[in-house]
């Protein structure tokens, strides 16, 4: 038997485009989708709907949550939110912990939103580039053996995409995957063994940025 772990990034955010958001923003540190990055979670959304995805993860930020809804609405299945797929909780980015909505103020805005569910591992603030990548790589992995066979699809962030995929294939995603927004990155297991597929592909979009930005 075989299963495929998808690894999204979000789309595209308010204040790449608009960076004087951050000045006045009641949450600054989660910024939601902006108007182009509605766009690329649609096409992201229309790539995915021929494919097997039976569960849905998203880290708990609204950008992510917003991406991973178009997913949804699209193979009408439920998101279920995971703090072990959160941003790099990075003290050079920002100063405190990140508030964000809460899970009943998602749930009001999406409905598709699991509030059964348990997240696998939490996300402490502050952390180190090892530690982000440690805590996304052992969320993927624990997620892929509770819900094997299923093929899964899991959204994230520029670091947590990379945690999760070296996870699977260590060093060798460090050195190939390349997490730009909305991107993605397909693992498949082949018996004992975890395969590469994609790298972070953008075929599916119409506007691909040309530098990465996990910022």
């Amino acid at each position: 038997m075989s299963q495929i772990i998808w690894i999204a990034r979000h789309a595209n955010r308010l204040d790449f485009v608009n960076p004087d958001w951050f000045l006045t923003a009641e949450k600054r540190y989660d910024p939601p989708l902006s108007e182009d990055g509605f766009i690329q979670a649609q096409q992201l959304a229309k790539r995915l709907k021929g494919e097997k995805i039976k569960h849905i993860f998203a880290s708990p930020f609204l950008r992510t949550v917003q991406t991973a809804n178009a997913v949804a609405e699209a193979l009408e299945l439920e998101i279920r939110l995971e703090t072990g797929l959160s941003e790099w909780l990075n003290p050079a980015w920002m100063t405190e912990e990140p508030e964000k909505l809460s899970t009943p103020e998602l749930k009001a805005l999406f409905p598709r939103i699991d509030t059964g569910y348990t997240p696998q591992i939490a996300a402490k603030y502050p952390e180190t580039h090892e530690q982000v990548r440690h805590r996304s790589a052992q969320t993927a992995r624990c997620l892929a053996a509770e819900f094997w066979p299923d093929d899964i699809l899991l959204v994230a962030h520029g670091a947590s995409v990379l945690g999760a995929a070296m996870g699977f294939v260590g060093d060798i995603a460090k050195a190939e995957v390349k997490a730009t927004l909305c991107s993605l990155v397909k693992v498949v297991r082949q018996e004992s063994q975890w395969l590469l597929e994609l790298k972070g592909d953008t075929s599916h979009l119409t506007t691909v940025e040309e530098v990465v930005r996990f910022v």
